[in-house]
């Protein structure tokens, strides 16, 4: 999870690229996406060929906002992406126009639409400071395995029933740190649907709690990616263990890999983003999404 921790590798990450966090933050979210290079994740062509917009979800709990982008003709698998501790913003509407191209319909949520509608931070450097993240906190507590169940079964209702979506094809379901746990949940509240599961750098899959996400992998019919920052696995050496055990028991195949990049590496306005990694690790999700 994105705590003191993190934040230690963060700031050597920034060292490392010559930046500092003032400088990072001053870039603006725009300046530094343009700023990277390298990595196929980042599009080429500004997400041209796919039709995108910002759609509302009814669920229990309200009316969840969240960008929904997809090839400009015919029907595709769909796939739920639950964004990181910042939430929906031009990040997370890059990486959705990228796997759009890619020939996917891509649910980019707002997991904290219960607070009002996105962006909630411009950028990932506008959680980290002091207001962003008291500003956050409540917004975390709201989420709830009850309540991320409910969402999910919500979203794999609205990608079901639009006609940019194959519905003969199973869903997909990736998340990026505290989004990790998510797709595992939604695998588990829609097993019929949801067959692939990815997460990146999560945060929380494997806990003491009775549902921890590792314990629901057996009420799910889905394949699983678990791509696990260095600096996660220092902080929680057994976890890797766990979930292979779990994937094993419940016989569903998973592809656990420790990385060799920090927490956030997979995000292009994180201060850990690493192309070379974050690379790896969408070409091992579009492997994974290739089974739906």
């Amino acid at each position: 999870m994105c705590d003191d921790f993190t934040a230690l590798a963060e700031d050597e990450n920034l060292k490392r690229r010559g930046l500092d966090r003032r400088t990072f933050a001053a870039l603006g979210a725009s300046a530094a996406l343009a700023g990277c290079t390298g990595g196929s994740i980042l599009p080429k062509t500004g997400g041209s060929g796919v039709k995108e917009k910002m759609v509302s979800i009814t669920t229990t709990d309200g009316v969840a906002d969240a960008f929904f982008v997809h090839p400009g003709k015919g029907a595709h698998p769909g796939i739920i992406m639950w964004p990181d501790i910042a939430g929906l913003r031009e990040a997370m509407k890059i990486m959705a126009r990228t796997l759009a191209a890619e020939g996917y319909a891509v649910l980019c949520v707002n997991p904290y639409y219960r607070g009002g509608p996105a962006p909630t931070f411009e950028s990932f450097s506008d959680y980290r400071t002091p207001e962003g993240q008291a500003k956050v906190a409540p917004l975390r507590a709201a989420l709830k395995p009850e309540a991320i169940t409910r969402d999910a079964r919500a979203y794999v209702a609205f990608l079901l029933g639009d006609p940019a979506v194959d519905t003969k094809r199973g869903i997909g379901s990736n998340g990026y740190c505290m989004g990790g746990p998510f797709t595992v949940r939604a695998a588990a509240a829609e097993p019929d649907h949801v067959r692939a599961a990815a997460s990146l750098h999560g945060a929380g899959l494997v806990t003491a709690d009775p549902d921890s996400p590792h314990r629901l992998i057996a009420k799910t019919q889905a394949s699983f990616l678990f791509a696990i920052a260095r600096n996660d696995d220092a902080s929680q050496p057994n976890q890797k263990t766990d979930l292979k055990q779990a994937a094993e028991a419940a016989n569903r195949a998973a592809e656990v890999e420790v990385y060799p990049a920090d927490h956030g590496w997979c995000v292009p306005d994180s201060p850990s983003w690493d192309p070379d990694a974050a690379d790896k690790a969408w070409q091992r999700m579009l492997a994974l999404y290739a089974t739906l």
